[in-house]
Order: structure tokens, then sequence, then C-alpha cells
């Protein structure tokens, strides 16, 4: 498998790995996303019915209210929350839900900033490794493209 770094910056630092799902379209927790589920659930979303849980979402940023922070906090507590985020633009709102994931829970979800560029470089079903300071390892089949999904 070819293996892409991508050096980003941590919002809220630490380390995960997991299948990418990504989109160019915000999305918002509250009221888009199911926490005990672990589900998108807003039906205009791409990815509405897409599970997050376990995998590292890649996003230009999130979307709506203050209220997402509560909602992404409670997917962390239920253990459906993504593994990590990925955001092209600085996202304040899904940031504090990681914190207070930390801070409440003991459980980080990392939150890292890259360059538009970076995330439109990462496909879904890549294996994404997040590692701490920000920098990411993004494995691709040997074609460039997306390994295969895992089965359930």
């Amino acid at each position: 498998m070819a293996v892409m770094r991508i050096a980003g910056r941590p919002l809220v630092d630490g380390a995960a790995r997991g299948h990418a799902l990504v989109t160019d379209s915000p999305l918002s927790f509250w009221g888009g996303v199911d926490p005990h589920e672990g589900r998108i659930i807003d039906r205009r979303h791409p990815l509405h019915g897409a599970r997050l849980a376990g995998r590292v979402l890649v996003l230009p940023c999130g979307r709506g209210s203050c209220s997402a922070s509560g909602v992404l906090l409670e997917s962390i507590a239920n253990g459906t929350a993504p593994a990590g985020i990925v955001v092209s633009d600085v996202d304040p709102i899904l940031g504090l839900g990681a914190i207070l994931g930390d801070e409440l829970l003991g459980r980080i979800v990392p939150v890292i900033l890259v360059s538009e560029a970076d995330r439109a470089s990462i496909a879904t079903e890549s294996i994404v490794t997040i590692r701490p300071g920000g920098i990411l390892e993004v494995e691709h089949g040997p074609d460039g493209r997306a390994p295969e999904p895992c089965q359930p």
C-alpha cells in the first residue's frame, strides 16, 4: 500500500486510526447525527445513513449551532463517535465537543486541521492514522485508490 503523509495542525491533539468517511458538505451533529446509533440522520446530507463510529470523518467543517458540541460529547460517551475528525476550516464547535470528551470522559477524539487540497486528497475507505502533533498517514491501495472497505 502507498502511504501519503499530511502535516496538519491539531485543534484537539491525539491519536486515532480508522477508515475515512469523506464528504465535501459540512455536517451539523445537532439534528444531523444520532448519538445513540452513530449514524448520520440528516436526510439532506450526502452521507445520510452512514455510520460514523470508529471512522475518521473528513469534511470541510461542522455546521450549525453550539449544541453540536453536546451531541459530539454524547456520541463520545456512547462509543458511537468518529475515531477522529479532519477539517479544512477551523471548527470551534467540533473542537469543543472533542475537548469536553477528553476533559469529562478521558476519551480523545482528535480534530486535525489540514489544507483544502490535503483534505481533497483523502478518499473514502482510505485507512487514516492520526499521530500526535497532527500528522496524518493515509494508506491507499497500490493503484493509488482507497483500499477495499472492511467487511462488517
